[in-house]
């Protein structure tokens, strides 16, 4: 689905362009002419829409895979709707199996507690947090009670659940299913109730959660909510889904040169995919820039306009400047301004154990194999001798295109 099966029919500018900034790199909007026929309510009677996005603070750490849906939330955002912040305090202490194919073990309040204050922080890098309503959903699920739970899963059926990919599977296979499982999906619907959301956002994996939401909202006597699914961001190779596990992310508290260097790693046919999810640029501006590179243009211009953009928004605009200049010294061969400072006695001191003492390599073996692959320099020197030995001095060490240090032997 894209901006351009949208049809104007009966739509004015606003709600059409509302609707061409929500299909936006969009995987599913469910469905889309309920959706229009908020936006057009909501356009008439100049009340906001609510949006909700759960998380559930299973990890401290966020990479630009998670900051998707984020972003899709900042452009409505922009739009002048109400955007919801739901941290799952309540929701991650059951687990959410999504996905997986067993249990997921739930966190300890003190581990939710700790990774809610970082996502909180690393939201504040994507939205308005001024203009963006955080909530906690301990806030109406703990006063439910068992009573209330007990009433809740009333409104659901087993057979409904088992529809579900992951639960359907696992039970074919002989694999165990925990009744507490079925809870966590009623609970993350429940949510939308709570909140009275108009629409709910999540990724592809989400959608049967989303889809409760629906149910239970029409149960309640609430005018369902409608569902966005935003697809799963490729990593640097452009081939499997951004993972730390795969490491090929790039995570939003890295420092501003690394985050710029990974950025211009990436090839230029994934470079527009990561405009489309990632860039708060316009579509019209995203189409003209792509015709410029068509007619001619350097296509590493768009992607140091995109490497610049992102860095910007997760540091600073001055950070951005300084790391694009950081890369241009080093593709130069050049050093960096700041650079780590180390000092190692032991001289004359063996330059694969300099590498693993100083921290440029994990082991004096991957030092040997570094030097085998040619880089390792020295003072701008490639060294290709493994014997080497440094005698007192200090010396700019580099490895790679983006490791240095000022090592000083003793």
């Amino acid at each position: 689905m894209n901006a351009e099966s949208v049809t104007s029919n009966g739509l004015s500018d606003g709600v059409r362009r509302a609707l061409e900034i929500s299909l936006r790199g969009t995987d599913e909007l469910l469905p889309q002419d309920e959706w229009v026929r908020k936006l057009q309510r909501s356009e008439a009677s100049g009340t906001p829409l609510r949006i909700k996005f759960g998380l559930d603070p299973t990890a401290p750490d966020i990479h630009l895979g998670h900051t998707v849906v984020f972003s899709k939330m900042r452009q409505l955002q922009d739009l002048g709707h109400t955007v919801i912040a739901l941290i799952g305090d309540f929701t991650t202490t059951i687990g959410d199996p999504s996905g997986r194919n067993s249990t997921r073990p739930p966190l300890t309040r003190e581990q939710i507690e700790a990774n809610a204050k970082t996502y909180f922080d690393q939201l504040r890098l994507v939205l308005n947090i001024d203009r963006t309503e955080v909530r906690y959903n301990s806030e109406w699920s703990d006063p439910l009670g068992a009573r209330g739970m007990i009433q809740l899963a009333a409104k659901y059926t087993v057979a409904r659940m088992m529809e579900r990919d992951d639960f359907n599977k696992r039970f074919k296979s002989g694999q165990s299913i925990s009744v507490h499982e079925f809870l966590y999906p009623l609970m993350q619907g429940y949510d939308s109730v709570a909140l009275k959301s108009d629409l709910e956002l999540g990724g592809t994996d989400q959608k049967f959660n989303l889809l409760v939401g629906r149910h239970l909202q029409q149960e309640y006597g609430q005018e369902p909510q409608c569902i966005l699914t935003m697809p799963l961001l490729e990593g640097l190779d452009g081939v499997e889904k951004m993972s730390k596990s795969k490491n090929n992310y790039i995570g939003i508290s890295e420092d501003a040169n690394t985050m710029f260097a990974k950025v211009l790693s990436i090839s230029d046919e994934l470079m527009w995919r990561w405009y489309t999810l990632l860039s708060f640029q316009s579509l019209e501006q995203i189409g003209a820039l792509k015709a410029e590179i068509a007619g001619g243009r350097n296509p590493k211009d768009a992607k140091v306009a995109l490497a610049k953009e992102i860095t910007a928004r997760f540091h600073s605009a001055a950070a951005a400047e300084a790391a694009e200049q950081d890369f241009i010294n080093r593709s130069k061969g050049g050093v960096p301004d700041e650079i780590p400072k180390v000092s190692l006695g032991g001289a004359p001191l063996g330059i694969a154990q300099l590498l693993k003492q100083a921290g440029l390599a994990s082991s004096t073996s991957e030092g040997n194999r570094l030097i085998d692959g040619g880089g390792v320099r020295v003072d701008s020197v490639v060294i290709s001798d493994k014997a080497l030995k440094l005698s007192a001095g200090s010396y700019v060490v580099q490895v790679g295109k983006r490791k240095f240090a000022r090592v000083t032997v003793n």
